[in-house]
């Protein structure tokens, strides 16, 4: 029987993929073993996607879609400057969970943005979302809520604050991803905030900008 070769194929490859790279790596990662786990030959992964490099970068533009459609959600359904930030300072610790294959493979390899031709997509959706970022900053700072800031710096800082996430955060120990989005969100929040009385109710792990985020999250997957 001839092997299928339609969309459902480029799915399974992907996501094999993805899950291979979050355990061991882009160069750990293969063509064989992939080919192997799902039955195919290398010729069906060379059909969908050509080169490993061309895999890694549907990897990462994939990945940077879902978390700009969520960022958005976020920034949509949330009122206020401090409020968005904190809930976009949630979802970063919340993918170490929600998406946490890909959020490992994409921040493993993150690196690999700056000299791979092929990785340009991500690379422009990655600034896409850090200019969200820096919005959202630059509305608390023009609202007075926020102390005034190089808005591309503290994006930057944010961005990587969360970046390493999967090398100490672990789903299973004992710390919630929702305690340490708190945490990033005192840190964070603590530093930005003209006054802070309104801190404690945003670094809640249990309170309501959490909510809203698990909701944005949901909303975007589903």
């Amino acid at each position: 029987m001839a092997e299928l070769r339609g969309p459902g194929r480029s799915d399974e490859i992907l996501a094999v993929f993805t899950r291979n790279v979050a355990r061991y790596g882009y160069d750990g990662t293969n063509f064989s073993e992939i080919a192997a786990e799902l039955g195919i030959s290398k010729g069906t992964i060379v059909h969908h996607y050509g080169t490993k490099d061309r895999l890694l970068a549907a990897l990462h533009e994939s990945y940077m879609r879902r978390r700009l459609a969520e960022a958005e959600l976020v920034v949509a359904r949330l009122g206020s400057p401090a409020e968005r930030l904190a809930g976009l300072l949630y979802a970063f610790m919340l993918y170490q969970v929600h998406d946490r294959d890909a959020t490992v493979a994409f921040q493993r390899e993150i690196v690999r943005f700056a000299d791979q031709p092929a990785l340009a997509g991500g690379v422009r959706l990655r600034a896409t979302y850090l200019d969200l970022v820096r919005g959202v900053i630059e509305s608390g700072v023009d609202s007075g809520k926020f102390r005034r800031t190089d808005l591309n710096v503290q994006s930057l800082l944010v961005f990587g604050s969360a970046q390493w996430a999967w090398t100490w955060f672990d789903p299973d120990g004992p710390q919630s991803a929702e305690e340490a989005g708190a945490a990033l969100v005192d840190l964070v929040l603590g530093s930005l905030l003209v006054r802070r009385t309104g801190l404690a109710s945003l670094a809640d792990p249990a309170g309501d900008v959490v909510e809203v985020v698990r909701k944005c999250l949901l909303a975007a997957a589903g």
